[in-house]
């Protein structure tokens, strides 16, 4: 079920990491940087809350969602005040872990609504689409999540490290930080006449701003 999870995702524009033990999540964890974290209780050796436990003891605030097949209420209310954010119970819809993602990246940038704008140019993270002036983008699913991932955060300056991490898995290592350039390139060149531009700070990384 976990390898369908991370597929549906990244087929949404979410790029996933698959960690499935404590032990392996601890190591994701010590070396990147997740803007939100989809944790199942019952694992192979421990259990998911004893991690959120010492992620909140350490002071990471990382959004998480628990994901469990428990239905008691009690276990819901102790992972909700050991410090998750949301709480999906087994079976469920693929469409709601989607939908409660993406409600959980909009309350870190105290988001009020799924579209996402900058001058003229709208972003819906839900259908992966962008348009301006009434005209839809022509967007790969590359190009989607990278300007997602810089609408979300407008006007702030996001490394390629950090736009790397967001389009990429542990998974994709044939991978190199120069398709960073490459697509920010492409959606200079799709976002003309919007009223938006995604600007490069010399060594820094890149923002998207409205135009001058």
């Amino acid at each position: 079920m976990a390898e369908a999870i991370v597929a549906r995702l990244a087929r949404s524009g979410m790029a996933c990491d698959l960690a499935e033990t404590v032990t392996d999540a601890r190591e994701f964890l010590s070396v990147q940087r997740y803007d939100a974290l989809v944790l199942d209780i019952n694992l192979p050796d421990g259990l998911g809350t004893e991690l959120l436990r010492e992620l909140r003891n350490g002071g990471d605030r990382t959004p998480v969602l628990m994901l469990t097949a428990l239905f008691s209420v009690d276990d819901r209310v102790s992972a909700l005040d050991l410090g998750a954010d949301d709480y999906l119970v087994k079976p469920f819809d693929q469409r709601e872990l989607e939908a409660r993602l993406r409600a959980l990246l909009r309350r870190e940038t105290d988001q009020k609504t799924d579209a996402l704008s900058i001058a003229d140019l709208v972003f819906h993270p839900s259908s992966l689409s962008a348009e301006h002036s009434g005209n839809r983008l022509d967007l790969t699913r590359r190009e989607a999540a990278l300007l997602g991932l810089l609408m979300r955060h407008p006007r702030q300056v996001l490394g390629k490290e950090r736009l790397y991490e967001g389009l990429y898995s542990f998974d994709d290592v044939d991978v190199g930080l120069n398709a960073i350039e490459l697509y920010i390139g492409r959606l200079r060149k799709k976002i003309i006449g919007s009223g938006a531009a995604i600007e490069t700070q010399r060594g820094l990384g890149y923002r998207i701003v409205e135009s001058a």
